[in-house]
Formats: C-alpha cells, structure tokens, sequence
C-alpha cells in the first residue's frame, strides 16, 4: 500500500477531487494515473493525544490493507479524515463504517 506524504499531493485530492461524508469519517477520492490506489490519512489533534492518533492511523492501514485494497473500481488517491467520535469505536466497527462510506462512494463493488 502507497501513502500520501506530501502536502500537495492532499491540496490535489481536497481540491479536484469528490467527498462523502460519514458521522466517523470524511472521504476524499480522485483517479490518479498510477496503477495502484494511494491513501492518505488525517486525523486530527482533537481526536485524542499522539498515542490515540497513532493507534487509529495503525488500524485504519491494516483494514485497507486486508480488506478495503481491493474490488476497486479503477485507481485513485484516497485521503480519510478521521472525526472526533471514531475513537468511541472498535476495530471491527470502524472496519465497517469504512466499509459503508467506500460502498457509498461507489470505489468499491457493492
């Protein structure tokens, strides 16, 4: 799985790229021209202190990394923004919030 680091490969996915929204995340997706999706990840400080943010930014990789990287329909970069009532869920939980969120954008085959 590739990452986004760079600020200007996010500023090309909030600005030309389409969202949805969820009450625990915001997705943000544009195709790219390589031949794999890219994911990014933003969670901000007022979901918790580094140690929360790290463990969410850890499970949220593993679930791409096992079930969400495939049956895409087509290659994009992807940036999830994590929102403040994530924490409250566990990993299965979010697992299929995220779920819902790709079926609902149309990335993934229903």
């Amino acid at each position: 799985m590739e990452t986004l680091k760079k600020k200007k490969d996010f500023d090309k996915v909030f600005n030309d790229g389409d969202s949805r929204a969820s009450r625990y995340f915001v997705l943000y997706w544009k195709p790219n021209t390589r031949e794999q999706n890219r994911y990014g990840f933003s969670i901000n400080k007022r979901v918790g202190k580094a140690v929360v943010r790290n463990k969410l930014r850890r499970r949220l990789k593993e679930i791409i990394r096992n079930r969400l990287n495939t049956g895409h329909l087509g290659f994009y970069d992807i940036v999830i923004i994590a929102r403040k009532p994530v924490i409250s869920l566990d990993f299965h939980e979010i697992q299929d919030e995220l779920h819902r969120l790709f079926k609902r954008t149309g990335l993934i085959e229903k």
